[in-house]
């Protein structure tokens, strides 16, 4: 071995050591004391070892172990092609804005044109539609899977719809069948927000197959709290060809040329082309075919993904086991709450555990809440609640413009005002779950 090798073998071992003297948990958990968070970074020697080994190669752009983990990434998912990001929410701003792109012809979304959507969900979901100048339609959703109410569709289209861009909420994947046959009957683009359902699978046909993936595009997070984490990050990913390649164009300045960092002449035609009202040859490398952002992310980053998509697997079983326990522990208490419901023909990956405070109950959601959080127990609203009701859309509310709502969202107001939803991440011990199951029953049996 080298003495370049050999030295670092030995940082790394050094790094091992690191990991398992101080970074391993030893307090033992106290009722009431120990705080429980909704979900948090999960990881061991093999994630903080990657990312020195990274840091050691100071390439600080994408590099090997971003190839490594598009390549893995997508073969996971079994789709053809993966493009990392960021974060979540610039992957959905890329796929959003690919379907933007003047090479998709009569397809492509023009300003004006419509989305089909929900309110009860994540911003960043329908904020590329706005920022756009597409119009977001909001239709409901359902208690209890807390996804689209896919009923809704036919009164939500319009001759402008063009696309559906939805979250699988919380890791439960929405009715794929029929959103999916709405979009082949209507020709309308399906984005998928997978931020909060990485591993998810759905049984379409009779097979089944991983959320994310019967779209057009599908998306990720890798914030600390999702199923995997690089810090920050995210990725866009696709079947089509000619998307990913558009969405590589958005992420990288817009540029019309896709050689990777460090290569030239990828086409082989560089300077041969003649392009918009450019003198012919201009270099390829420097022709813009869209109003692009750099929105990628670093090796170093990449790495803790290549090590955390190893474990993946395992980090969905234990989210299916607490959710699971959760579930059978809190039955007997249905009667004032409404417990999270799988979608038909899904198997979730969850994210978290949602809970609804009934109209019958003599609580309220903030009651339950405070306790909770009295008693170190972390809990979180189902995001925006109602996106629509937020100081982000005052103006267009006053002005009843940029946006059109299909009925009342009547549960969607329900959700916001008596819906809060806790973690299942593999950090929580049994004995955590323990506590949080004897808390809320108590609570609840204090107010029969």
């Amino acid at each position: 071995m080298s003495d370049k090798k050999l030295l670092k073998q030995n940082i790394l071992d050094s790094v091992a050591q690191y990991y398992q003297s101080f970074c391993i948990n030893t307090e033992p958990f106290e009722s009431g004391k120990t705080r429980i968070p909704y979900a948090g970074r999960f990881f061991n020697h093999e994630d903080m070892c990657n990312l020195v080994e990274a840091s050691l190669d100071f390439w600080l752009t994408e590099g090997r172990f971003a190839g490594q983990f598009e390549k893995e990434f997508a073969n996971f998912l079994s789709v053809k092609s993966c493009c990392l990001t960021n974060s979540g929410s610039s992957a959905n701003l890329i796929a959003f804005m690919a379907l933007t792109s003047p090479k998709l012809g009569k397809r492509r979304i023009k300003k004006g044109d419509e989305v089909i959507t929900v309110a009860a969900g994540f911003p960043t979901t329908i904020t590329p539609i706005v920022q756009y100048g597409a119009v977001p339609v909001f239709v409901d959703v359902c208690p209890g899977t807390y996804n689209i109410d896919a009923g809704q569709l036919e009164a939500a289209l319009s001759k402008k719809t063009k696309a559906i861009m939805l979250a699988h909420t919380l890791g439960n994947p929405f009715d794929i069948a029929a959103v999916r046959d709405f979009c082949d009957e209507h020709n309308l683009w399906l984005v998928e927000d997978n931020c909060d359902a990485l591993g998810s699978q759905y049984n379409l046909n009779g097979q089944w197959q991983y959320t994310g993936t019967f779209g057009d595009f599908g998306t990720s997070s890798f914030y600390p709290p999702h199923h995997i984490t690089m810090g920050e990050g995210g990725a866009v990913y696709t079947d089509n060809e000619q998307l990913m390649q558009i969405a590589k164009s958005f992420r990288d300045w817009g540029r019309d040329c896709y050689c990777k960092g460090g290569c030239d002449n990828t086409c082989g035609k560089r300077f041969s082309q003649q392009l918009g009202e450019l003198p012919f040859g201009y270099d390829h490398k420097y022709i813009y075919s869209h109003f692009g952002y750099n929105l990628k992310l670093t090796d170093m980053q990449a790495a803790i993904g290549c090590t955390q998509l190893k474990k993946l697997g395992s980090f969905i079983e234990v989210r299916r086991k607490n959710w699971q326990y959760l579930t059978d522990k809190l039955a007997d208490i249905e009667e004032f709450l409404i417990l999270p419901k799988a979608t038909d023909n899904s198997r979730p990956s969850w994210f978290g555990f949602v809970l609804t405070v009934k109209d019958k109950a003599l609580f309220n959601r903030d009651q339950i809440v405070k306790h909770l959080e009295s008693k170190n127990i972390q809990t979180r609203m189902l995001f925006a609640g109602n996106i629509v009701r937020h100081p982000c859309f005052d103006e267009m509310r006053k002005s009843k413009k940029g946006y059109r709502v299909i009925g009342k969202l009547e549960n969607t107001d329900f959700i916001m005002n008596n819906t809060f939803w806790l973690g299942v991440y593999p950090g929580l011990s049994q004995e955590m779950l323990e506590y949080i199951s004897d808390e809320i029953h108590g609570f609840v049996k204090s107010h029969v």
